[in-house]
């Protein structure tokens, strides 16, 4: 039963950071990528904080110390993913960007000797074919913005990973708090370094930057990292991949985009990544032992 909560978590949180790709488009018309991080942060720090002030007793140094590691992987890899875009398509930022659903489980395996589940690895290999076919406009060239957003895959890849690891021995409430606390103070850090401290306070703007602080950072977070203590870190970084489709979903329905068969592809390639890891082919196994 946990499990199951674990991925319809694990669905909201896509489907949230789906819709996040209409309200960062918005935003970035009003602010500059480091003052939306920024800011997202901070409102997640704060209202976790306010919502959740008791849980600050359950604070030690071992859940600090692992809420500031997935914080700064958390930064890194939005960082990382901000300057990329910067320099390709967002089309071969979202798709790079999804890659870290192949690096995950082979991040156990090189660090922690842990076997590779094949049926996961599969299932994530088809992910991210689906995600390609969703997103990514053929182009052989590869320039320094690929290689930043391959780093920000990497990151994100640590920490789906690390957050597994951590959310099995501390309180994801607490290690969420401690996480965005420490996005938020880098955040700040480097908008302050940048000068970038003037801030847009046009109501559009505004609107769709607190979307992205209360929705895709505090409750998307939050809900991540609860998942994350009933389900594996790869079949995690599956589910959280068809943020990809989720995208596809809203673009279509609020900014009008034409539905395609190349974008039916990518969503059914998705689709079968999910079932493959969720079932293992368990079903066909069973009528050919009942046969």
């Amino acid at each position: 039963m946990q499990r199951y909560i674990g991925e319809i978590l694990l669905i909201v949180t896509a489907i949230i950071w789906g819709s996040g790709f209409v309200a960062s488009a918005v935003s970035l018309e009003h602010y500059t990528p480091y003052q939306i991080l920024a800011v997202r942060f901070l409102m997640g720090a704060l209202l976790l904080s306010v919502l959740f002030f008791k849980k600050f007793k359950r604070l030690t140094k071992r859940s600090l110390l692992s809420g500031i590691v997935l914080g700064v992987f958390l930064y890194v890899a939005f960082a990382l993913q901000t300057v990329g875009l910067q320099f390709t398509t967002p089309s071969k930022n979202a798709f790079l960007t999804a890659v870290n659903v192949v690096i995950v489980p082979f991040i156990g395996f090189l660090i922690y000797k842990r076997k590779i589940d094949m049926y996961e690895l599969t299932g994530a290999i088809l992910a991210i074919a689906g995600v390609a076919v969703l997103s990514l406009k053929l182009s052989a060239e590869i320039n320094v913005g690929d290689l930043l957003t391959l780093g920000c895959a990497v990151a994100f890849a640590f920490h789906i990973f690390y957050t597994a690891i951590f959310v099995q021995k501390e309180d994801p409430v607490v290690l969420t708090i401690v996480q965005m606390g420490t996005s938020a103070l880098i955040a700040w850090i480097i908008v302050f370094f940048r000068g970038e401290t003037t801030f847009s306070v046009e109501t559009e703007g505004a609107l769709y930057l607190l979307y992205l602080g209360v929705f895709s950072t505090t409750i998307a977070y939050l809900m991540q990292t609860v998942a994350q203590k009933y389900i594996t870190e790869t079949k995690a970084a599956i589910i959280l991949s068809t943020e990809s489709f989720w995208g596809m979903v809203f673009s279509v329905i609020i900014l009008s985009e034409i539905l395609t068969v190349k974008m039916l592809v990518g969503a059914i390639l998705i689709l079968l990544a999910i079932v493959i890891s969720e079932t293992k082919f368990n079903l066909l196994k069973k009528r050919r032992t009942s046969i």
